[in-house]
C-alpha cells in the first residue's frame, strides 16, 4: 500500500492571499531609513513603502510564489542589524519553511559586507533563497558576484554619505547655522525663497520661549533647586514638542538639567564639540547663563535635596570652611518653636568632612548689617572718584575710535583664518582634534574681541550713569540697607558681593563684586586723592592722566542691578 503523502498545513495571514498547494512561500521584507520617509506625504506608511511592496509582489508573481509574511522596519538604519523586523525575520525562517526572501534591493538588508554576509548566510541555513525585485542576484556564480558588488557598492554609498553630511553640518554650523533638532524654546522652520528653493532655519517658539528665559533667570537667582524648577515649570505649562509619533508631554528633570547646561540659549552652536558663533535669536544674555553653570556646579558640589526655605541670604552666604553653600534649616524645640539655622551644605549632605555648626539666622543677618554700618565714604571721596572716573571715560571714549578700528581689523583676520581652518579640515589636513584646538583659540580671541568692541560701541554714557548710582549707594549703603525689606536686601547684597563667607568662629569675609571692590578698596581711593591733588596743582589739567582704576572692573560690565527693577533704587 503506497504511503500517503504528508501535506504541509497552510498558514492563514490576514492580508496576504492564502497559497495554493503547488506554489512556493515567500516572505518580503521593507525598509526606509528616517521616520520622515515613512510618514511623507501625511500617509501611515509614506510613498517608499508601498511602492517597495508592489515591486516585492510583483517579484513573486514571475516567481510563481505567494507572499506569506511581511516585515517592515520603518525608520530603521541598515548600518545595524539590530532591526525588529529584521529579527523577526530570521527567527521567522528558523521556524518556518519558506523558499524566496524578496527585497526591493540588496541594501533594504543591509550597508555594510559584513552584515550581508551574516544575513545571507543566515537565509542559506534555513534553506532561503535572497531574491532582489530590481537587481539580478541568484545562487548562481555570476548572481553571487553581482550580490557581492551591489553590497560593496552600498556600504561604499553609507561610508561616504556620512563623510559628506558631517562636512555639510559642519559648515552649516561654522556659519551659524543649526545641523540639529532645535531644542525647546525653538521651532525648526521651512521656508521657501523667491526662487522656490528650501531655507531651513530657527525661529523662536512663542509658546515656550518665554517660560525657557524665565527658568534662567529663576535658576540663577539660587532661590530653585533643579527638582523645584521643574515642577515650576511642569506648573506653568511647559511642555515638549510634538512629534507624529510621540504627543507633546511636561518637561522631565532631566530635560531641564540638560536645558540649563545647553549654550545653545545664549546664541552659540556646539557641533562635533566645536563651538561657533550661531545665527538664531538667543533667549537667554550670556551672564545669566554663566551664573546658572556657577549655581549648577555648586549644587552638584554640594548636593540639593534640602527642603526649600526662602531667606534672603540663601545664595550669598558661603561656609568659610568648606566653600559650601549655606543651607536654611528649620531646628523644632520641644515646645514646638520653630528655629531657622544656616548649615553648610558640605557638612549636610555628607560631600566634605567640614566642622562647621549651625548658625541662626539672625546671627548671620545682624554680621551682615554691622558690616554695612562701618563702611565709611567720605563726600570727599567720593567726588574725587567720581572725578577720576569721569576723566578715565573721556580718555576712553577720545581713543575709541583708533582701537575699535583695530580690533574689527583683528576680528576679520580671524574671520578669514576660521575659513582656512575649516577648509584644511574638510580636506583631511586638519584632524578633528586639531581643528577643535584651534577653533577654541580663535573663540577664545573673538571673546575677548566683542567685549571690546561692546565697550567702544557705547559712548559709556550708560558706564557713567550705572557707575554713580554705585558710588551713591556706597556712601550711603547703611541706611539704605536698614531701610530696605527683604527682597530689596537681597539685591542689595548680590549687588555688593560675590560670596559672603562666614567661618567657625563666625567672622565674616566678604568678597566684593564689580565694582564696589574698587570703590571700597582705600589703596583706590589714595590714588584718586593724589590724582585730584596733583591735576588742581598742575597748569594744565589734562597733563595729568588720571590712574586707570576703573580699567580692572571693565566699563560695559557695571550694572546697578536697582535700575531695571526699581525706578527708586535709593530710598
Amino acid at each position: 500500500m503506497a504511503a500517503q503523502a504528508t501535506l504541509t498545513p497552510t498558514r492563514e495571514v490576514p492580508g496576504l492571499p492564502l497559497p495554493a498547494r503547488d506554489m512556493a512561500e515567500a516572505i518580503s521584507y521593507l525598509r526606509v531609513s528616517t521616520k520622515e520617509q515613512a510618514e511623507k506625504g501625511g500617509k501611515d506608511e509614506g510613498f517608499s513603502i508601498p511602492a517597495q511592496r508592489a515591486a516585492n509582489q510583483k517579484k513573486a508573481d514571475t516567481l510563481g510564489a505567494v507572499i506569506v509574511e511581511e516585515f517592515v522596519d520603518a525608520g530603521e538604519s541598515a548600518r545595524s542589524v539590530n532591526r525588529p523586523d529584521l529579527q523577526r525575520l530570521l527567527r521567522y525562517v528558523k521556524a518556518h519553511r519558506v523558499k524566496y526572501c524578496i527585497v526591493h534591493k540588496v541594501d533594504r538588508l543591509a550597508r555594510n559586507r559584513a552584515d550581508d554576509v551574516a544575513i545571507h548566510y543566515a537565509l542559506q541555513e534555513a534553506g532561503v533563497t535572497l531574491v532582489s525585485a530590481t537587481e539580478n542576484i541568484d545562487e548562481t556564480p555570476s548572481g553571487m558576484l553581482l550580490h557581492g558588488i551591489m553590497s560593496t557598492i552600498a556600504e561604499f554609498y553609507s561610508r561616504n554619505l556620512a563623510t559628506e553630511v558631517v562636512k555639510g553640518m559642519t559648515q552649516k554650523a561654522m556659519g551659524g547655522g543649526t545641523p540639529t533638532k532645535a531644542p525647546v524654546g525653538y521651532r525648526n522652520t521651512l521656508e521657501r525663497d523667491a526662487l522656490g528653493r528650501e531655507i531651513r532655519s530657527i525661529a523662536i517658539d512663542p509658546e515656550r520661549s518665554h517660560l525657557v528665559t524665565w527658568a534662567f533667570q529663576a535658576y540663577a537667582s539660587g532661590n530653585y533647586s533643579l527638582a523645584e524648577l521643574q515642577n515650576e515649570l511642569v506648573g506653568r505649562g511647559l511642555t515638549t514638542l510634538p512629534t507624529p509619533s510621540r504627543s507633546a508631554h511636561p518637561i522631565a528633570l532631566s530635560s531641564v538639567h540638560r536645558m540649563l547646561r545647553n549654550p545653545y540659549y545664549k546664541g552659540d552652536v556646539v557641533y562635533k564639540g566645536v563651538r561657533y558663533d550661531g545665527e538664531h535669536p538667543r533667549l537667554i544674555e550670556p551672564e545669566v547663563w554663566l551664573a546658572v553653570q556657577g549655581v549648577l556646579s555648586a549644587h552638584n558640589l554640594s548636593g540639593d535635596r534640602t527642603q526649600r526655605h526662602d531667606h534672603y541670604l540663601k545664595g550669598t552666604v558661603f561656609c568659610g570652611a568648606c566653600d559650601s553653600r549655606f543651607l536654611i534649616n528649620h531646628a523644632r524645640s520641644r515646645q514646638g518653636t520653630i528655629y531657622p539655622y544656616f548649615v553648610c551644605s558640605g557638612r549636610h549632605q555628607r560631600v566634605t568632612d567640614c566642622t562647621q555648626k549651625a548658625i541662626h539666622t539672625t546671627d548671620v543677618e545682624e554680621l551682615i548689617a554691622d558690616y554695612y554700618r562701618n563702611i565709611r565714604i567720605p563726600p570727599a571721596t567720593i567726588d574725587v572718584l567720581r572725578e577720576t572716573l569721569n576723566a578715565e571715560l573721556d580718555r576712553l571714549t577720545a581713543s575709541a575710535g583708533t582701537e575699535a578700528a583695530e580690533l574689527t581689523a583683528r576680528r576679520t583676520r580671524n574671520l578669514a583664518e576660521q575659513d582656512r581652518l575649516l577648509d584644511a579640515h574638510l580636506a583631511d589636513a586638519l584632524s578633528l582634534e586639531q581643528f577643535k584646538a584651534r577653533q577654541d583659540k580663535l573663540r577664545a580671541e573673538f571673546d575677548d574681541i566683542d567685549s571690546r568692541l561692546a565697550e567702544h560701541h557705547n559712548d559709556y554714557a550708560e558706564a557713567r550713569l550705572h557707575i554713580n548710582d554705585c558710588l551713591e549707594l556706597a556712601a550711603d549703603v547703611s541706611r539704605i540697607y536698614a531701610g530696605c525689606d527683604d527682597q530689596t536686601r537681597r539685591l542689595c547684597n548680590q549687588a555688593f558681593f560675590t560670596k559672603i563667607y562666614i567661618d567657625e568662629d563666625n567672622i565674616m569675609r566678604p568678597v566684593l563684586a564689580e565694582p564696589f571692590n574698587i570703590i571700597l578698596d582705600p589703596e583706590k581711593a589714595r590714588e584718586a586723592h593724589d590724582w585730584s591733588a596733583k591735576r588742581a596743582a598742575a597748569p594744565n589739567e589734562s597733563d595729568v592722566p588720571a590712574p586707570s582704576i576703573w580699567l580692572q572692573v571693565g566699563t560695559s560690565n557695571i550694572k546697578c542691578p536697582w535700575r531695571d527693577s526699581n525706578p527708586q533704587p535709593f530710598p
